[in-house]
Formats: structure tokens, sequence, C-alpha cells
């Protein structure tokens, strides 16, 4: 068994094509192929098996040496990490997803101080939805990732980060900012602005169901999945909108916006950091998590 014969496997079971891997290492689709057979003879076994003309699936076989291979790797990776300390050398690759918002408003003090301690560290940052960040986080392909602590799966760690609550946006000056108590009897009454029906926005779907519920006709204006773009045409008076916002923080003064708070609807949330229990922390992604965690 070679090191080139797992790295091959695990790119190819991983993008369930030979075509796709054989751009990650950079080698022939007759080579890879060469490779995953050569495995399989030496282990006796099937590792994949092909579905149609283009789709793999790897077998029972297959899905416990692609375990193996993922936590060779990961290990592999670490010793390397751990011999570039030995050196004075703090290297290695930092990889964290989260929504575009929390990276707006939440993230640029903690990448900027980081990057100064640990220059050495590659740092990738991705933009994505929390439904993408917590499938990214599974699979692997990042380090750590950000979402709400309610959608995060119990088979993840989860470190609490900000406590969030939900606030309706408005216009300055609109009718419910002078309401002590608003109700979805009287939301229905505005055009809304909503996020698009998805399982990444739980807040949106609850709004509408509660408002079938009650039997009220409503009219959704506009979908939204970002909430800057939400408020944008707050302001410009084409709906109102929902938002949920951290709760320590203050709120924009510079926007031309009013927030009503909704907790007596929407419970308090929690934005929490993500990341797989099985997941080996080098000093480095600790570091990352101690400032992240200190700027609160």
């Amino acid at each position: 068994m070679e090191w080139q014969q797992i790295l091959g496997f695990y790119h190819v079971a991983k993008l369930g094509s030979f075509t796709k891997a054989g751009e990650v290492t950079f080698r022939t689709q007759s080579a890879l192929s060469q490779q995953v057979k050569a495995l399989e003879e030496e282990l006796a076994c099937r590792l994949l098996e092909r579905i149609g003309k283009k789709r793999l699936r790897l077998t029972p076989a297959g899905e416990i040496f692609f375990r193996f291979a993922e936590a060779i790797l990961e290990r592999a990776a670490r010793l390397e990490e751990d011999l570039n300390a030995l050196a004075g050398q703090q290297s290695g690759h930092l990889r964290i997803a989260a929504p575009f918002t929390t990276l707006y408003h939440l993230f640029r003090q903690a990448f900027t101080e980081y990057r100064r301690r640990f220059p050495q560290v590659q740092l990738t940052i991705w933009d994505r939805s929390q439904p993408d960040v917590i499938e990214l986080v599974k699979s692997g392909e990042i380090d750590f990732g950000v979402a709400l602590e309610s959608l995060a799966p119990k088979d993840l760690a989860t470190r609490r980060w900000h406590k969030v609550e939900t606030f309706l946006l408005t216009p300055p000056g609109h009718p419910l900012t002078k309401v002590k108590r608003v109700t979805m009897k009287q939301i229905a009454k505005y055009p809304l602005i909503l996020p698009p029906k998805t399982p990444g926005y739980p807040r949106g779907r609850r709004v509408e169901e509660d408002l079938k519920k009650l039997g009220l006709d409503f009219h959704v204006i506009m979908e939204s999945s970002n909430v800057e773009l939400s408020s944008l045409y707050v302001e410009m008076g084409l709906g109102i909108s929902f938002a949920t916002m951290v709760k320590d923080l203050p709120l924009p003064r510079e926007r031309k916006l009013a927030f009503i708070s909704l907790t007596h609807y929407f419970p308090p949330d929690f934005i929490a950091i993500v990341r797989r229990r099985d997941k080996i922390l080098s000093p480095y992604h600790s570091s990352f998590l101690e400032i992240l965690l200190g700027n609160c």
C-alpha cells in the first residue's frame, strides 16, 4: 500500500469522480484508476462501484477504507505542523466558513489580529449559507464553521459565541414602531421581505407558517437571503423584514431603520463555532478560537 494510492483513492471517493480527482492530484484518470485497482487487489475487496456511466459509490469496504484514508491524511498534516512548530514555525492551514453577515460584522478584528500573530498560517475564508457551512464542517473541508446553535446537528461540537435575538425591521416612524407588543396580525398588514423557503432560514419559514395557521392574508413582496439586502429595501420603503442580531452589540444608528424586538415570538438563540468532534486541533487552531472568543 503506497501513499499515492491512499491519496488518490481519497480524492476519488470524496469527489465521486476520477476526472475531478485527477484535476486535484494532477494525475490522469487512467493513473488513478490503476491506483484504486491496485488497492482493491491488495485488500482483496472492491472499494468503489459504478452507478450508471458517471457516478461512483463506495462499497461497505470502501467506506471503511475512506475513513482510514481520511484519518491518515489528517495525521500527516498534523505531523507536518508539529515538525514546523518544533522548528519554531507556526505554519499550517486554517479554513473557516460563515454567512456573509457574520463575516462582515463580527470577524474582521479577529482576522486582523490572527494574521498579525500567525503570518505563516495560510488562511482560507468562505462566505457560505448556514446549511452549506454545516455540510462543509461535516465533510471535513473546513476546520471551523459558524451557524446558529439551533441549526447545528448534535453530532457536531459547538461552542457558543454570541447571543442573538430576532427583530422586525421597519423604516423609522412606521406605524408598528408605536406598538408596544407587535402581533402577527399587525405584521401581516404590510408587505413582507422574507428569506427563501429553505432549511437554512428557519425564521422566515416560521413567520409564514404562523401567519397561515392564524388564517391571515399576507403578501411577500421580496425574497432575500441576505439581511443587508433586505434592510436596504426596508429603508427604501418596499416592505418590512426580520433580522437575527447579536444581543450585546449596539444597533446600527447610521441606518435609516427601526428595530422592534420579537422575543415574545422567537426565543433567543446563539451564534456558535461548529467543528467535527473528531477534529484534532493544532496550537494555531486553538489560538484562533482564543482570539475570536476573546473579542466577544
